[in-house]
């Protein structure tokens, strides 16, 4: 049986990971272990990116719907409460939306969240 070399296997796998690493700097871009190191991080950094960024948004969204409460004379935590008794079933992403594009009607939101939480 002939034996099988794996250069044309190895080139492959070398070259898709030199590709990933494409704009590191020095050695990482340029030498195929340190540039898998440096790949390997940066996709698992990647992963986690992508899970802490819609942490971040639903915290940006609660910061803009506390602020736009706050100046209708309401908490976050009672507005929040007062539209759960008001079967009122809207995401954070709309109401900061509202809170931002829609003032009055936000107005109102929290008149009826007051309404029902006294």
């Amino acid at each position: 049986m002939a034996r099988v070399k794996g250069g044309l296997a190895a080139k492959k796998r070398h070259n898709r990971v030199l590709k990933l690493a494409k704009g590191y700097r020095g050695a990482r871009s340029k030498q195929y272990r340190i540039a898998k190191q440096a790949v390997m991080r940066a996709l698992t950094s990647a992963y986690a990116g992508r899970k802490q960024r819609k942490r971040d948004f639903r915290t940006l969204w609660i910061t803009r719907i506390n602020a736009a409460c706050r100046l209708n004379g309401l908490s976050y935590s009672k507005f929040m409460h007062g539209l759960k008794l008001a079967g009122v079933d809207l995401n954070r992403k709309m109401l900061s939306e509202l809170a931002i594009n829609d003032a009055e009607g936000f107005a109102k939101l929290t008149q009826l969240a007051k309404e029902k939480v006294a």
